[in-house]
């Protein structure tokens, strides 16, 4: 039989098991580059690299260097839509985000917001025009217009046996010319993936 104090001593020892079990796991910081498959869903390197590629290819069709020789200064681009038609939470913001950044650094490409960010910035300029200092205001009418619109789809489709399961992903955007609707440029990405059934 157990004394109280040993009771005490064993009670200790246990919980002191139970923390370094739970702490044992720990957490490591990774390379924003590094890909971490922990599923066959889509992640972000996805995202990274569809958008990479195919702002690449948009970039290499015949409106570009058309634009070049007509215009000066770099096209001017609005997103407008990109929806997520697949069964899983896809967060598009992200994406959409990724496309940006990689225009941008290559710095070939303008863009203008759209929506709600849009509406934010008007909302802003009305309250410099009440409260900032006259020659700080940012002035009304004097908005960049865009020239192409980007729009598109995620796209899925999920086969299963069982044992194994593929999941697949297309991506479709297109840019649309403002002035003429015409479709400029049109890409497909698609992406394959399989895992087994400890995967899933």
């Amino acid at each position: 039989m157990f004394s109280k104090s040993q009771w005490k001593g064993l009670l200790v020892m246990a919980l002191a098991t139970v923390l370094v079990a739970c702490s044992s796991g720990g957490v490591k910081r990774l390379d924003n580059n590094e890909e971490v498959a922990l599923s066959d869903r889509w992640n972000d390197t996805d995202s990274r690299l569809v958008s990479e590629e195919m702002m690449g290819d948009m970039l290499t069709f015949p409106w570009f260097r058309d634009y070049n020789f007509s215009q000066k200064g770099n096209p001017t681009v609005i997103i407008q839509t990109i929806r997520n038609k697949t069964s899983e939470h896809i967060p598009v913001d992200t994406f959409i985000n990724d496309i940006k950044r990689s225009l941008l650094r290559a710095g070939k490409v303008d863009f203008v917001v759209s929506g709600e960010e849009r509406e934010e910035i008007r909302n802003e300029r009305e309250e410099q025009e009440l409260n900032a200092a006259p020659d700080t205001v940012a002035k009304f009418g004097l908005e960049q217009g865009a020239g192409f619109a980007l729009s598109g789809s995620i796209n899925s489709i999920v086969d299963s046996n069982g044992d194994q399961r593929v999941s697949f992903y297309q991506v479709d955007l297109k840019l649309i010319d403002m002035t003429t609707n015409r479709e400029v440029w049109n890409g497909q990405k698609k992406i394959k993936k399989l895992a087994d059934k400890g995967f899933f």
